[in-house]
């Protein structure tokens, strides 16, 4: 049997009109300090995101959760985290903020296979 590790997560919601305060999953982020491993995947329903708010700005709603992913993977998309480790990434990223992408609350779980995780939190919490 593989050995499992305890790993953390965080969903990305999209909140196009903070005043409503609808929110919209559009994905997750992983992060396994046995492995060092942070991934995040997202996944927006386009029809769902317009029916909250008509004039979301798509094209940067989803730049906004692409640099996410780009952070977590590391190297030149991640831009001045590069350095950093896979912790300090995921840290900073589930920091709160008051933009319209906005990190939910952190869950634990354990995995023998955070990529497998991820992939599984994404069909299960987002699409």
């Amino acid at each position: 049997m593989s050995e499992r590790h305890v790993y953390e997560y965080a969903l990305l919601r999209v909140v196009p009109r903070v005043e409503r305060g609808e929110r919209l999953n559009a994905g997750v982020i992983v992060y396994c300090r046995a492995r060092e491993f942070v991934a995040a995947r997202t996944h927006l329903d386009e029809a769902r995101l317009l029916a909250l708010d008509p004039r979301a700005d798509v094209a940067g709603i989803r730049a906004a959760l692409g640099a996410v992913e780009g952070v977590c993977a590391g190297g030149d998309a991640a831009g001045q985290a590069a350095p950093d480790g896979a912790g300090r990434r995921f840290r900073w990223l589930i920091a709160p903020r008051s933009t319209i992408v906005r990190p939910g609350p952190v869950h634990t779980g354990l995995t023998t296979d955070p990529a497998a995780e991820t992939e599984r939190l994404l069909d299960l919490l987002v699409r």
